[in-house]
């Protein structure tokens, strides 16, 4: 097991469930709906990918080499990138109408990136020789 990837996904899928339960009992009733369905594709995809976050720190037993680790990497960077970004662009049309402009352009990085790390996770399994 990759205890630091493990530790992280724990964390993100405990705030997935936190923010989803805040989208459902706060923040629908104080923004559009179009904000709200933001906000929840965040947290749906955050939710996703700390799960498979935690099912490539458990992979890493059994396939340790540098695309497991790079898919683990990616999924993070994916997080905070799409999620992140979706997070503030809620952020930016509940608070503000002006600002944050650079938020938009992250999210298909972030989508980028778990789609990188899916094809690591691919890769890295394609045989179980040692490698670091």
């Amino acid at each position: 097991m990759h205890k630091g990837f493990f530790k992280t996904a724990a964390l993100l899928g405990a705030f997935s469930v936190a923010l989803g339960a805040f989208a459902a009992h706060t923040l629908s009733s104080n923004i559009s709906e179009q904000a709200v369905t933001i906000f929840e594709t965040a947290v749906r995809y955050q939710f996703y990918h700390a799960i498979a976050l935690m099912i490539t720190s458990l992979v890493w037993k059994e396939y340790r080499n540098k695309w497991i680790a790079a898919a683990g990497t990616c999924f993070i960077i994916g997080i905070i990138f799409f999620s992140g970004s979706l997070y503030i662009l809620t952020y930016k049309t509940a608070v503000i109408s002006n600002g944050f402009k650079w938020a938009g352009p992250l999210t298909p990085f972030g989508g980028l990136f778990f789609i990188a790390g899916w094809a690591c996770l691919f890769a890295g399994c394609r045989n179980k020789k040692i490698q670091s």
